[in-house]
């Protein structure tokens, strides 16, 4: 087990994991991945290369040498993602983008190409690791593992309104067809299907407001990791 300690938080879009994550990176002062931000980019790249989303080949190089930046996200703001030096961060956060990447994600040769590369985001004082197999697969020795889950109707609300606010146009029935459709794409992929690792601490974020589910987590780790919080 590496001494870099590892949060991971896991589970599918629209339960609260980026705004989690991004407190957590900000509340520790540790370094922050959004393994699905990865995912994202890389189907904005595989498309700007007119690569189809099964040209596993094609796209498993693109991923090995993908020109892609992270700024630390802010409180309550999105992480910034730099692709070839312009700033996609609204790009990648459609429903149409997140639909690509699922559907990348399914292709082994791709998570193999940015699993060593997620692993070197572990990096002093310790990492908040947002994702859907980073408690399962990638950091699987991490201390604390949180997978977060709500119903499919309420991530859809959540996402609703997470959109409009942005200025995209979207519908809700869609919308909620959309989710339903990659939960079943990603829960039932061969590798690393979407699900809670065995050590994972479960938490139902469907009628909670998102301070209390941060007040829970925070109160996780405290008791997971009290060296970490020593000047939360």
């Amino acid at each position: 087990m590496s001494e870099i300690p590892v949060i991971t938080v896991d589970g599918p879009s629209g339960t609260g994991k980026g705004t989690v994550c991004s407190h957590l990176a900000n509340w520790l002062g540790w370094n922050f991945l959004d393994s699905g931000a990865l995912y994202r980019v890389l189907a904005v790249a595989a498309e700007k290369y007119d690569l189809a989303r099964d040209n596993e080949p094609g796209i498993a190089e693109l991923a090995e040498s993908l020109d892609v930046v992270f700024d630390r996200p802010q409180p309550g703001k999105d992480v910034t993602v730099i692709f070839e030096g312009n700033d996609i961060s609204q790009q990648i956060r459609t429903e149409e983008c997140g639909n690509s990447a699922s559907q990348i994600a399914t292709l082994s040769e791709v998570r193999s190409a940015l699993l060593e590369r997620q692993r070197k985001f572990r990096q002093k004082p310790g990492l908040v690791a947002d994702g859907r197999d980073m408690g399962t697969v990638v950091f699987a020795d991490a201390p604390l593992k949180i997978y977060l889950i709500a119903s499919a109707a309420e991530r859809a609300k959540r996402r609703y309104k997470q959109l409009k606010q942005k200025g995209f146009s979207v519908n809700l029935p869609r919308l909620t067809a959309d989710i339903a459709e990659r939960d079943t794409r990603d829960s039932q992929r061969t590798i690393s299907p979407l699900k809670p690792a065995d050590d994972a601490i479960v938490v139902d974020t469907t009628t909670l407001e998102i301070s209390t589910v941060i007040l829970k987590i925070e109160k996780l780790v405290r008791e997971t990791l009290p060296d970490a919080c020593s000047k939360c």
